[in-house]
């Protein structure tokens, strides 16, 4: 991902990437040659960037999954004093597909048994993905359920009918699989599923590239790719 965002910030005439930063990189020296950072690394490094962000006044983009509730409240109280885009995906397409999963459950309402499915290539961490976490997140906040207590993750074995609060996840790995999410309101005699497959992580980057832009010259705050593309004003 580091990569794409190189390769996106050079085919954007109004963006030039002026520091790649690797694990052991001076943050200070780096950081100081910058207007704004993009962060694709590993969670257990965001706590690090995201302090030396704070020191050098520079807004964050942070597109790194996977990190602990500790970490996430470090980010929300970074924000306070920071402008930062924490979100779970860049995608475009997959940020509509927020949108459009909020505005079903909100229209299909409590008939509708609730799954989310999602796959990636067999090198992926963390499961599941961000993606998936914040799909049923949005699933629960509209259903007045509790993702840590009504997420049920896979079934193996004899678990019993399924009931009406509880939203499946699952997470398939293998091969290249970039990322592929599906949520499925299935209700007696229909089904409505709302996917999103994506084939290059492309559309990741050019996504961070369009926050880092946005999110220059904004007050603190803690924002969101709906923020950056305008989705919370419809």
């Amino acid at each position: 991902m580091g990569q794409a965002v190189a390769e996106s910030a050079a085919a954007d005439p109004d963006v030039v990437a002026e520091r790649l930063i690797d694990a052991g990189d001076d943050l200070g020296e780096n950081l100081a040659a910058c207007e704004a950072v993009v962060d694709f690394s590993h969670h257990s490094f965001t706590r690090e960037l995201t302090a030396a962000c704070l020191a050098a006044g520079k807004p964050l983009v942070i597109g790194t999954t996977g990190h602990d509730g500790e970490t996430e409240a470090f980010i929300r109280e970074a924000s306070t004093r920071l402008p930062v885009v924490f979100a779970p995906n860049f995608s475009v397409g997959v940020n509509t597909l927020f949108w459009l999963t909020r505005r079903a459950a909100e229209i299909l309402g409590p008939d509708y048994d609730l799954e989310v499915v999602e796959m990636h290539h067999h090198r992926k961490i963390d499961s599941p993905s961000g993606t998936a976490r914040r799909l049923a997140e949005i699933l629960c906040e509209v259903a007045g359920l509790s993702y840590q207590d009504d997420v049920r993750h896979g079934r193996h074995g004899n678990v019993g009918a399924r009931t009406k609060r509880e939203i499946g996840m699952h997470a398939v790995r293998g091969g290249d699989v970039v990322g592929d999410h599906t949520v499925m309101f299935a209700a007696l005699g229909e089904r409505v599923e709302l996917t999103h497959k994506a084939s290059s992580r492309d559309t990741f980057a050019n996504g961070a590239v369009r926050a880092a832009k946005w999110l220059t010259g904004r007050v603190p705050g803690l924002y969101d790719m709906e923020d950056v593309l305008g989705l919370r004003e419809r």
